[in-house]
């Protein structure tokens, strides 16, 4: 989809912040985040001005998908039928009506049906 080869879980921004080695290998990949991420990211409560200017600079290279209607219909059926935080399941809704890869260290979105999630083994 335009050359966006995932999406990225929060989780696996923050480990490329942090320069954690095990998501390295996915850096020269293009990738998108669902807005939810970038609330995580920015809405911390104890972030410093210098990690929020950090976090927007690596967001200005990130194609963000906003909430629409089928992203909307996905989430709705994803926590009719999954134990899922919300959050989670509109990234989750986004990687599927994207039809691209979902990047995460969350075990369970690998069991959601349908959902091509790549789980990653973070020490």
């Amino acid at each position: 989809m335009n050359g966006i080869d995932f999406i990225a879980d929060t989780n696996f921004v923050i480990y490329l912040l942090e320069g954690k080695e095990e998501v390295k290998v996915f850096e020269e990949y293009s990738y998108a985040i669902s807005f939810i991420t970038e609330i995580e990211l920015l809405g911390n409560l104890n972030i410093s001005k210098e990690e929020k200017l950090i976090i927007k600079e690596l967001l200005k290279n990130c194609v963000i998908f906003d909430l629409n209607d089928s992203i909307k219909d996905i989430t709705i059926d994803l926590k009719q039928y999954n134990k899922i935080k919300i959050p989670d399941a509109i990234i989750a809704a986004t990687s599927l009506y994207l039809n691209i890869p979902l990047i995460t260290a969350d075990k369970y979105f690998g069991k959601i049906n349908g959902l091509n999630a790549v789980i990653l083994e973070i020490s």
